[in-house]
């Protein structure tokens, strides 16, 4: 990669060329006037919209490849330009102690300071009577429909609950809050991990946290799983808790709760259509899984999201599910 030193006397439509000539511009000048640069950079794009989910994602990928070729330079998580906030605390979260010099995309060192903010502030949750703070890279509870579902959801009779891929630990906490007595909680990522165990201490709940992939040791009366929902392969960081390639975590905790229930015990898997509007797995599909695994269907919730990322006639659905 060709790094070339720019600063405040260059031009968006001059940092357009030089990138997309293959090089990557290494900021130096005003770290407001970086920010500025970026987004006009991110004008002159081309708007992700329109097109099969395939095009979008390539739309996408080409915008990232470009946003991420301004760069920044930080010593020990320092950055020395004029007017750089202190991002230290932000950087250790994000990417552990220091480690001398690198160069980071301005385009995540800014959602790195984002994600710092969101952790202190943390999200309220009112179900929960409290706030959720979700640690870089961990997705953030934003979307409240999926919580609000778990929220509502009439429980049955449960003395164990697993929550599966549990994050910020927010649906863990919501079962615990509700009055499940022990309620033990899984997740492959080791962010993850100390992000939900941090939240249920923080709120005084009594959940069980363990870093493995999907089902812990033993059997549950309620398993609970919010799964990544749209089947396509992960990119970035945030990606993992989107985007599950050949529906892997999907088919295989469909696959494998079963053995995991207690008898007349019942799933609650949260997923949204949005795979079906973008054609990627029919709704037949999801159904043959189900009948596959041995479980039918013993109700369903819906709701319909009203966050801003939502698609239009998107719908988020709480399926309950019984072996039988």
């Amino acid at each position: 990669m060709h790094v070339i030193t720019v600063d405040d006397s260059i031009s968006a439509d001059r940092a357009l060329r030089l990138i997309e000539r293959g090089s990557a511009l290494l900021w130096e000048g005003d770290f407001h006037n970086g920010k500025q640069l970026l987004a006009a950079l991110g004008r002159r794009l081309p708007a992700v919209h329109g097109g099969s989910f395939q095009d979008q994602r390539r739309m996408q990928a080409r915008r990232t490849q470009v946003l991420n070729s301004l760069l920044i330079a930080t010593s020990d998580h320092t950055v020395s330009l004029r007017r750089a906030p202190d991002v230290r605390q932000a950087c250790l979260e994000a990417y552990g102690p220091p480690a001398g010099d690198r160069l980071v995309p301005l385009r995540e060192l800014l959602g790195v300071i984002g994600a710092h903010q969101l952790r202190q502030q943390g999200i309220e949750i009112p179900a929960l009577g409290g706030r959720i703070h979700p640690h870089y890279g961990v997705f953030a509870p934003t979307r409240s429909e999926y919580v609000d579902l778990v929220a509502s959801c009439p429980l049955p009779p449960a003395a164990v609950a697993f929550d599966i891929g549990t994050g910020t630990g927010v649906l863990a906490a919501l079962l615990a809050h509700r009055g499940i007595p022990q309620v033990i909680a899984t997740d492959n990522s080791s962010r993850a991990v100390e992000c939900a165990r941090e939240n249920v201490r923080r709120l005084g709940l009594d959940v069980e946290v363990i870093e493995t992939d999907l089902f812990p040791p033993g059997r549950a009366d309620l398993i609970v799983c919010n799964p990544p929902w749209i089947p396509a392969r992960p990119i970035t960081l945030l990606d993992h808790a989107v985007y599950d390639e050949d529906s892997r975590m999907l088919r295989s905790f469909i696959a494998g709760v079963r053995d995991h229930l207690n008898p007349g015990g019942e799933t609650w898997l949260i997923l949204s259509d949005l795979a079906e509007h973008f054609g990627l797995r029919s709704r037949s599909e999801l159904l043959g899984w189900f009948a596959d695994a041995g479980l039918r269907e013993a109700g369903r919730l819906d709701a319909v999201p009203g966050h801003r990322s939502a698609r239009k006639q998107e719908v988020s659905s709480l399926w309950r599910l019984r072996a039988g």
